[in-house]
């Protein structure tokens, strides 16, 4: 019945009716599409910035415990070896409270009769009040520490533990944690316990530290204990009197719970909460500290955060009706002037549609879009078979070869190391390493591998030319390359092997540039040999940043026998070596000036101290700032390597 009107009824009122209807299904869709991409990406973005937010404090927070950490731990180490007299010992503990702002107090307190063989306590102790250093001595009948958890816990452990947060009545006298470190004597070949060294954190100092993180207008962060204390937390009823499962308990939330026994077992995540006492709607981000096994949680509101969506909802919605009333104001209006010449067109348009594109057009008498639509169609009728086909091919054509771009670009890059750190297990060095192709594929590469125990290698090279074939050459090179610096040869040696193999298949005269280098991971020395590359930089704590003195040596490739020379240097702790091809520095900007060895180097400087994957991401950054919207024009890679020595 309904599709009987409708089949009657005028052009107009099917345009309206199918364009308004089919237009309102597409706006709902885009605003349901928009508003579900808008919610996805700010819930990733207030993770990314909880997950920032959190690691930067947490990392505040463990910089200042892994300096504490090490001072007790240095301690312990001339405890052990050097006697200490009284004295020494006082003046060593004054010294460390009055030399570390961070640490409230500190004791070496020593076994029964450890000490003084008349003497059953020993604990000197040296804390911070109203700006001076106080002294006093523990052990009494009234405070006997060796049954206290900070002294009994290592001691029965047998390692440096951190305490939970307490008030130590007869010590500091305020809420704190100490970390305690056991030193020992060596009596007939056996390591007995002398005694233990600590270190007194305040915990108000944390509190300062996580009130100062600001989150939105009502956001808000809570610390735990391992054992799932509250440290601190907006309600202060909460503080040292409620752990997370007894708030959860109380409250019948079992999600809380849930997420109380992944915060202690120092899990990190982004979840849902629901706040125990007003019962607004969070999304939380916890994460570890990593010294001492506390947890933290930063809490964004999702109301504060969310409002953005519903405002462009809002937007949306308002935008949408107003366009549609105009869109059904202009169908009315224009679809009178069309109908009655299109009557015409449709008649014969159905007859093309169905193949017969011999049929006559309807003469074009007006100079209008419709007369130049029956033009237009004349035409078609003519060329439409020959175009459908040349379509057909070239869209194939083009398909596949997009498609084989697109593997041969995942196959190339799926050849480079892409994980970082590739080794995680190895301290002596850090590494980090970039390749982007100009075209689809690239000619750069670059690689690094172990050759034995000791024997780090790691290189970067470039190959004449851009895409594919460069792309073949350089899968070749790097093949090559692995193959004979793992069969023990130096790095000059393995140019001259690989130049020798390739150089009779290669009709084309593709060469390459190469720097190859070979580090003994335990002695810092390098070995390294240069093939017409762009010579490296070097960056050292005492001369800066530096160009590597290469030795000479021509491209791979074009020619037979070629000779290629090594050079060899001592890398000590923290130096770090930079290698880049030459679509670094010559980098064009719309002015057509070239990024340069000096703006490189300059930039370099400035980073030395950073971390590798730091310098390499902040040199793109720089490059991209310096080029602007010019297209890149070739290959850039770079790889950085610090060496720190071998780890004790």
């Amino acid at each position: 019945m309904i599709k009987n009107i409708i089949r009657n009824r005028s052009v107009a009122f099917k345009l309206i009716l199918f364009i308004s209807g089919s237009t309102t299904i597409i706006f709902l869709l885009i605003f349901w599409v928009t508003y579900k991409f808008s919610r996805d990406m700010i819930e990733k973005n207030v993770e990314k910035n909880a997950q920032n937010l959190s690691n930067s404090t947490v990392n505040k927070i463990e910089s200042v415990l892994c300096t504490v950490k090490k001072i007790p731990e240095n301690m312990t180490y001339f405890l052990e070896n050097t006697a200490f007299t009284k004295k020494e010992t006082l003046n060593l503990i004054r010294m460390i409270v009055k030399n570390n702002k961070e640490i409230y107090g500190s004791t070496i307190s020593f076994e029964p009769y450890a000490f003084d063989k008349n003497s059953l306590y020993f604990a000197p102790y040296c804390y911070k009040k109203d700006n001076k250093i106080e002294f006093s001595y523990l052990g009494s009948d009234s405070y006997r520490y060796f049954y206290l958890d900070w002294y009994q816990i290592p001691r029965e452990l047998n390692c440096p533990q951190w305490s939970e947060p307490y008030i130590d009545v007869g010590g500091g006298n305020i809420l704190m944690s100490t970390y305690s470190v056991p030193f020992y004597e060596e009596i007939l070949g056996k390591r007995k316990l002398k005694g233990i060294v600590t270190v007194d954190i305040s915990i108000e100092w944390l509190r300062e530290i996580i009130s100062s993180m600001k989150i939105l207008n009502s956001g808000y962060t809570f610390l735990i204990t391992k054992n799932g204390t509250m440290v601190t937390h907006p309600i202060k009823e909460f503080i040292m009197n409620e752990t997370i499962f007894s708030i959860a308990e109380a409250r019948k939330e079992q999600n809380l719970r849930e997420i109380g026994r992944k915060m202690i077992k120092g899990e990190s995540g982004f979840v849902p909460f629901k706040d125990v006492e007003t019962g607004k709607q969070y999304r939380m981000y916890y994460t570890p500290i990593p010294s001492t096994g506390w947890s933290l949680a930063v809490l964004f509101p999702l109301d504060e955060f969310m409002a953005d969506i519903f405002r462009l909802n809002y937007i949306l919605a308002l935008l949408g009706v107003v366009g549609l009333t105009l869109l059904i104001i202009g169908i009315v209006l224009i679809s009178k002037s069309i109908t009655k010449p299109l009557h015409a067109m449709a008649v014969a348009t159905e007859a093309i549609g169905k193949g017969n594109l011999d049929i006559e057009l309807p003469p074009a008498q007006l100079g209008d879009e419709v007369g130049k639509l029956t033009e237009s169609f004349r035409y078609m009728k003519k060329s439409l078979k020959e175009y459908i086909q040349k379509l057909t091919e070239t869209t194939a054509a083009k398909e596949r070869i997009e498609s084989d771009l697109r593997i041969a670009s995942e196959i190339q890059a799926s050849m480079l190391p892409r994980i970082f750190p590739p080794f995680p297990d190895r301290k002596e060095f850090d590494i980090f390493a970039v390749m982007e192709p100009a075209k689809e594929v690239g000619g750069d590469f670059y690689d690094f591998f172990f050759v034995d125990t000791n024997k780090f290698c790691f290189l970067i090279g470039d190959v004449s030319g851009k895409g594919v074939p460069a792309a073949l050459f350089m899968a070749i090179l790097k093949t090559l390359i692995k193959m004979e610096a793992q069969r023990g040869f130096s790095p000059a040696e393995v140019f001259s092997r690989i130049n020798n193999s390739i150089v009779t298949e290669n009709e084309t005269s593709m060469f390459a540039t190469l720097f190859c280098v070979l580090l003994d991971i335990e002695t810092g020395e390098v070995e390294y040999s240069n093939a017409g590359h762009n010579p490296p930089f070097i960056c050292t704590a005492s001369n800066g940043v530096k160009y590597v003195d290469v030795p000479k040596g021509f491209v791979v490739g074009p020619m037979p026998g070629i000779k290629f020379e090594n050079k060899k240097m001592i890398l000590k702790s923290g130096d770090a070596f930079f290698l880049y091809t030459d679509g670094v520095t010559e980098a064009m900007n719309p002015e057509e000036q070239m990024f340069s060895e000096k703006r490189l180097k300059d930039t370099l400087d400035k980073l030395k101290e950073k971390k590798t994957e730091d310098i390499i991401h902040a040199i793109r950054e720089d490059i991209k700032l310096f080029v602007k919207e010019s297209i890149q024009s070739d290959d850039i890679t770079m790889l950085a390597l610090r060496f720190k020595g071998k780890a004790d």
